[in-house]
C-alpha cells in the first residue's frame, strides 16, 4: 500500500470509530433549527452535512484543515517558485497533516505516472464542434473517462463495503492527475487550432499544466500553482462541492460525482462568475474609451450598472463578510510580478471604490471583492485571454477538495443523502397549526 493510502486509512479508522461513538452517545442531541426563508431560500446557512477538509469562517476566510490562505503559503512546500504546490495542499486535505517535501516529490510523481488519458477521450471530444463551450467538454471528457473507473469495476465484481474508499481513493488520484492533460487539450482544442503540447512531465502538477497551456515563464507556472490551490475547496455546502457529495452518496464513481459537481460549477451563479468579473471590467474599459480610468469614473460606471438593475460581478459573497483571503493572495502575487499592468491597476481601483457604494445601498452584507474580482485579470495578462475558458482552470482546482472529501465520505461509510421536502400547501398548514398552539 502506498504511504497516503497507508495514512489515509489510519486517519480514517480512527475518525470513524470516534464518530460512531458520538453517534451512539449523543445522536438525538438538537444541533441546528431550520427557519422557513431557509426552507425556501435554498438551505441557506442549513448545518446539514459533514465536510471533513475544509470550513468556510465569515470574517476569516476558508481554512483547510485548520490552516489559512497566508499559512498554507508559509507552511506548505513549494515548486520552482515561490508558491505553494497543489499537490501539498492535497496531502493535506486528504490526511491532515503538512506534507514533507518528500512526500510532495511522490505525490507530484504519481501524478505525473497515472496522467495518460484515455484515447476514446480525445476523439470524444474531437467529435463536439470546437464552438461548444468548455464547460461542456470538460463534463464530456470527465463523464467519458467513467469505462476507466476502478470503483466500477470493483463493485461489479462483490467488492466489500469496508473497500470502497480504498477504490476511490485509486479513482481519485487517476482522476486529479489526468485533468491538467483534459483541460488543456480542450483549451488548445478550442482556441489555438488543436496545436497541442506535449506534456513535460519533469515539471510538478501545476507547472505542467501551465506549459500545456502554452503560456511560458516562470511566474505564469507559479501563478498556476497558487491558482490551483486558493480554489481547491470552500467547504461542503457551495453548489459544486454539494453536487459532488450528492451524487456520489448514490455510490456514483469518482467520474460520475466529479461531473455532478462540474455540472454545477457551469452555471452562471457559481463558476461561471468568474468570467463575468473579466467581461464587466472590459466593458467598462471600452465604454470609458480609455484602459487607465480614474477613481471617479469607476464610480459613475457602478452607478449606472446599479441603477440599470445590475449587479456588480466580484463582489459579494454568500457566507464572506469581509475581504476574500483568495481575492487578497492573487493581489499579493500581482503586487509582486505585475503591479504595473494597466488592467491589474484598474481592478485595484475597483477595490477601492466599490465597497463603499455598496455599503451605502445598506443592502449588502458583504460589499467586498470575491476570489472572482482579481483572478479574471491575471490570467488575461499573461495571454490567457479566453475567458469562457476559465471555469475550467477554476474546476481542474476544485478537484483536489471535493475528491478528497468523497474519499472520506467512502471511508466513514456516509450514507445516501435524502433530505425531506414538503408543499407549501403542507407548511401553510403547519404554519396555522403551529400559531394556534402557541
Amino acid at each position: 500500500m502506498d504511504p497516503l493510502k497507508q495514512k489515509f486509512q489510519e486517519k480514517s479508522t480512527a475518525l470513524k470509530a470516534e464518530i460512531k461513538a458520538l453517534l451512539k452517545e449523543q445522536g438525538n442531541t438538537i444541533v441546528d433549527e431550520v427557519k422557513l426563508s431557509q426552507v425556501y431560500g435554498g438551505m441557506r446557512g442549513v448545518k446539514s452535512m459533514v465536510w471533513e477538509t475544509s470550513q468556510l469562517d465569515a470574517n476569516d476566510g476558508i481554512r483547510f484543515r485548520g490552516y489559512s490562505i497566508p499559512e498554507l503559503k508559509d507552511k506548505l512546500p513549494k515548486g520552482a517558485g515561490n508558491q505553494p504546490l497543489p499537490e501539498a495542499l492535497f496531502w493535506l486535505m486528504l490526511v491532515g497533516e503538512i506534507p514533507t517535501e518528500k512526500e510532495t516529490k511522490w505525490l507530484t510523481d504519481q501524478w505525473t505516472n497515472r496522467s495518460n488519458v484515455p484515447e476514446h477521450t480525445f476523439k470524444v471530444l474531437d467529435a463536439l464542434p470546437k464552438d461548444t463551450h468548455p464547460m461542456t467538454q470538460f463534463v464530456t471528457a470527465i463523464t467519458s473517462m467513467q469505462s476507466t473507473s476502478v470503483f466500477t469495476r470493483r463493485y461489479a465484481e462483490g467488492m466489500r463495503k469496508s473497500e470502497y474508499w480504498d477504490a476511490t481513493y485509486e479513482d481519485t488520484m487517476n482522476l486529479i492527475a489526468r485533468l491538467p492533460r483534459v483541460a488543456s487539450y480542450i483549451y488548445r482544442r478550442t482556441y489555438h487550432n488543436s496545436k497541442f503540447i506535449t506534456p513535460d512531465i519533469s515539471l510538478d502538477w501545476g507547472a505542467n499544466f501551465a506549459h500545456m497551456l502554452g503560456v511560458e515563464g516562470a511566474d505564469f507556472k507559479d501563478l498556476m500553482r497558487l491558482y490551483l490551490t486558493i480554489h481547491a475547496d470552500h467547504e461542503g455546502g457551495n453548489a459544486s462541492a454539494h453536487a459532488t457529495h450528492l451524487v456520489g452518496s448514490t455510490l456514483s464513481d469518482a467520474y460520475l460525482s466529479f461531473a455532478g459537481g462540474m455540472s454545477a460549477l457551469a452555471g452562471p451563479l457559481h463558476g461561471l462568475a468568474n468570467q463575468e468579473v473579466i467581461k464587466w471590467i472590459l466593458r467598462m474599459i471600452d465604454t470609458l474609451g480609455t484602459r487607465q480610468p480614474t477613481k471617479e469614473q469607476i464610480v459613475d460606471y457602478v452607478n449606472s450598472t446599479i441603477a440599470a438593475g445590475q449587479v456588480v460581478p466580484g463582489y459579494g459573497h454568500a457566507v464572506l463578510r469581509e475581504p476574500d483571503p483568495r481575492f487578497i493572495a492573487q493581489k499579493r502575487f500581482a503586487e509582486e510580478y505585475i503591479k504595473d499592468s494597466e488592467l491589474i491597476n484598474v481592478v485595484w481601483k475597483c477595490f477601492e471604490v466599490i465597497p463603499p457604494i455598496l455599503k451605502s445601498l445598506g443592502k449588502v452584507k458583504n460589499p467586498w471583492p470575491n476570489v472572482d474580482a482579481h483572478s479574471g485579470a491575471i490570467l488575461v495578462h499573461y495571454g490567457l485571454t479566453e475567458y469562457s475558458f476559465y471555469t475550467v482552470l477554476f474546476g481542474v482546482s476544485r478537484a483536489l477538495g471535493v475528491l478528497s472529501q468523497l474519499c472520506w465520505s467512502r471511508a466513514l461509510g456516509f450514507p445516501l443523502e435524502r433530505p425531506k421536502s414538503v408543499t407549501t400547501s403542507f407548511m401553510v398548514e403547519y404554519l396555522k397549526k403551529n400559531s394556534v398552539n402557541a
